[in-house]
């Protein structure tokens, strides 16, 4: 099968699932959604540039579609739990190579190019377009926003064949992943100690949307094609048959939680993610990732924002990564291996609740780290109020909104405006209380009781959806 007919098939199939579960135009008014929001944001910029100047946001904009790619290329990493969980129920197309003559590699290079269209589609274009319809009410060239669609997709693009790359090496040698991480690692220190690092070298996206000169355009195409071609090359989805065995460890770990009530549910929950390819390196390098983007970001503002706690915000922006935990603990659990159990959906939200309490042990752990790191230790207290709260209530929004099904049902345009709309005012009103006095981040404790609510109300709501079959 030629590769556009693999790439036509795969981005109806796409469709097909989306719209299957909330509708055509459900998912067709997402990106519409996305564009409302850097419309209204983009309109803001003026108010604020004396504190944000315009090429610090562009700096954030183009880290954060970095983020995104280095997300979606995540796919690498969970080829196997996509393939096997996922696609298995929902795709054929990915299959194709083992009941069809196509080969793998043709596969993954239609999916590649396919992830590519389907996500710059999704949130680059509209985002930009966005931009553009705000740029002659803002006093900006509107040719801006076509450079911006241009850098803004160099930038994801570089995230996404990075972290292919690196994870077609995960794939076919552990060690030889670690030796790559180890080089660069070398490389990039040497480079710091001889001065060789800026924003502008680490992000040529960047630099050309500063500067749309031919070398940063060279370099960043450059970065992205040959990490790319070498993952199509060299990619492997269909792992070795490696028989993996376990011992029983279900009812030993289900003892030590006992206390909490769901003791299997969450252990399950453990073992799940533990024994998935990839472990638990998986989830800590997908949420330290965007941590010490956040952190990094955070001490750029320092210069900018006078009285700003950069503990504080580093923690509200940590309540809000901590509950994509909630979406891990989902990701690869469906109600329906529990359908012939005398199992409730509200006793399985339950579980992922607890499961997810436990997990919270992390994000403090960074928190406390952060605030021994950075002399901050007398905001501490507020940080971990405000950090406590905002997971709570991120957490309790997402359960209501979407059941055990956030990764899918965040796509429905209706649902996903609901989610922003709940939470960026109670966060924007939080930081922008935080620079006024720190100590006003307690105020946080305050979102608990809607929290309880919305978790109350969400364990009801979802106890008689059934997912619709693809």
């Amino acid at each position: 099968m030629p590769v556009p007919d693999l790439f036509c098939a795969m981005m109806k199939e796409e469709w097909r699932m989306h719209s299957t579960i909330f509708g055509s135009l459900g998912f067709a008014l997402f990106p519409a959604v996305i564009a409302v929001f850097a419309l209204l944001g983009s309109l803001t910029l003026p108010l604020f540039a004396d504190v944000f100047p315009y090429d610090v946001v562009a700096l954030f904009a183009h880290a954060l579609f970095l983020l995104m790619g280095v997300m979606v290329g995540s796919f690498g990493l969970m080829g196997r739990e996509f393939m096997n969980r996922r696609f298995g129920q929902a795709s054929l197309i990915a299959y194709a190579s083992r009941s069809l003559p196509v080969s793998e590699r043709r596969i993954f290079g239609a999916f590649l190019v396919k992830d590519t269209v389907y996500y710059i589609l999704l949130y680059v274009l509209p985002f930009a377009a966005g931009f553009a319809v705000a740029t002659p009410f803002i006093g900006l060239d509107p040719g801006l926003a076509v450079l911006a669609f241009v850098s803004l997709a160099l930038a994801f693009l570089l995230g996404l064949s990075a972290v292919c790359f690196l994870s077609t090496l995960y794939a076919r040698s552990v060690t030889l992943l670690a030796g790559t991480a180890t080089v660069l690692a070398v490389l990039a220190l040497a480079a710091f100690r001889l001065g060789a690092i800026t924003v502008s070298a680490v992000l040529p996206p960047y630099a050309f949307f500063l500067d749309p000169a031919v070398e940063p355009l060279a370099i960043s195409l450059l970065l992205i094609l040959v990490p790319a071609a070498a993952s199509v090359l060299f990619v492997t989805v269909d792992y070795p048959d490696r028989t993996k065995r376990f011992k029983n460890s279900l009812d030993p770990l289900a003892e030590r939680v006992g206390t909490l009530g769901s003791a299997h549910f969450i252990a399950k929950d453990a073992l799940d993610l533990l024994r998935s390819e990839g472990g638990a390196g998986k989830v800590i390098f997908s949420f330290l990732l965007p941590l010490g983007l956040v952190w990094v970001c955070l001490r750029v503002l320092i210069r900018f924002i006078p009285g700003i706690d950069p503990l504080v915000v580093f923690a509200v922006l940590l309540g809000v990564i901590s509950a994509t935990i909630y979406n891990w603990l989902t990701e690869f659990d469906s109600f329906t291996s529990y359908a012939f159990l005398p199992v409730e959906v509200s006793e399985v939200i339950d579980a992922k609740l607890k499961s997810y309490a436990l997990a919270n042990l992390l994000p403090l752990g960074v928190l406390v780290l952060a605030a021994a790191t950075s002399g901050g230790a007398g905001t501490f207290f507020p940080a971990l109020a405000a950090f406590a709260s905002v997971s709570a209530y991120t957490l309790a929004v997402t359960v209501y909104l979407t059941g055990l099904h956030p990764n899918v049902m965040l796509y429905s345009a209706w649902v996903f405006l609901r989610y922003l709309l709940a939470i960026s005012p109670a966060l924007l009103l939080l930081i922008f209380a935080s620079i006024l006095d720190p100590a006003y981040a307690a105020s946080s404790l305050l979102l608990v009781a809607p929290a309880a609510l919305l978790l109350s109300r969400g364990r009801m709501k979802w106890q008689a959806w059934e997912m619709p079959g693809y």
